[in-house]
């Protein structure tokens, strides 16, 4: 295990290099999960790119910090790209961490390279939906939500063919600090892209799983429609993490997504 302090936040991450002119690629996780979600990932490039995964602040081994709003987030990934020295880099966000990718790009512009937005959006629900369960849970604990957020997580088939998993997932989430999930509940509430969507500049590729019912095809479609020449992907049979779901297709989508950058910007990350 690995941890590095970064403006007094110690967060646990991930760093595996790769040799030459490798690209870096910074992934990014959702609410309610820890890096272990990028696994498949991660073993699929190993070698291939520079690879950074972390737990955000409030999540998996990393301190929680204070959470106010997405700049909260934005600092940490902000630290992490100077603490390795890295002059360009391609950042895959994965819903929460999507909106994190966007808060980055927004604050130093010169450092991103690329975008993957996985399962995202510029708004991601409304102020009542985010107060419901920010109540139910500080009243009754992430286990009263957990069972519906993995329907939404996770397609049937998943749910019906993947059981330990499932339960693997739902401790994941249920362990989680109350105070980072909470924190960070607020953070995405209040947090809109809409404006600085249209600004983005950089590659960009949209993913979304094909029955993620918490930021379905369409909300996704909306964000790559705000990004000027954004790609727009759908992977079949996923739900909200199509990363656990189906790690083949989003590895495929990455590499290919990768490749098509231009030469010359790659980071000895």
């Amino acid at each position: 295990m690995s941890f590095v302090t970064i403006g007094g936040i110690t967060l646990h991450h991930r760093h595996l290099k790769a040799t030459g002119n490798a690209r870096a690629i910074i992934f990014i996780n959702s609410l309610g999960t820890d890096f272990r979600i990028w696994d498949d990932i991660v073993s699929a490039l190993d070698g291939e790119m520079s690879l950074l995964v972390y737990d955000k602040r409030g999540h998996g081994l990393s301190d929680i910090g204070e959470i106010k709003s997405i700049d909260d987030h934005v600092d940490d990934l902000s630290g992490l790209v100077d603490h390795f020295g890295l002059k360009k880099v391609v950042l895959c966000g994965l819903s929460v961490g999507g909106m994190i990718a966007q808060g980055l790009y927004a604050r130093r512009p010169g450092i991103v390279e690329a975008m993957i937005l996985c399962d995202t959006a510029h708004k991601i629900g409304t102020n009542e939906s985010w107060n419901t369960r920010i109540a139910v849970v500080e009243r009754k604990g992430i286990q009263a939500i957990a069972d519906g957020v993995l329907k939404v997580w996770f397609t049937p088939a998943f749910h019906t063919s993947r059981v330990a998993e499932l339960d693997g997932y739902w401790n994941m989430m249920t362990r989680q600090a109350l105070a980072g999930y909470v924190g960070t509940c607020v953070a995405i509430r209040n947090a809109d892209f809409t404006d600085a969507a249209r600004r983005i500049e950089v590659p960009t590729l949209c993913v979304v799983g094909d029955q993620d019912g918490s930021t379905p095809p369409a909300l996704v479609r909306s964000l790559a429609a705000l990004i000027p020449g954004s790609r727009f992907e759908i992977i079949r049979d996923a739900g909200h993490i199509p990363c656990v779901e189906q790690p083949e297709a989003l590895t495929a989508l990455i590499r290919d997504f990768v490749a098509s950058l231009a030469p010359g910007a790659e980071n000895h990350g």
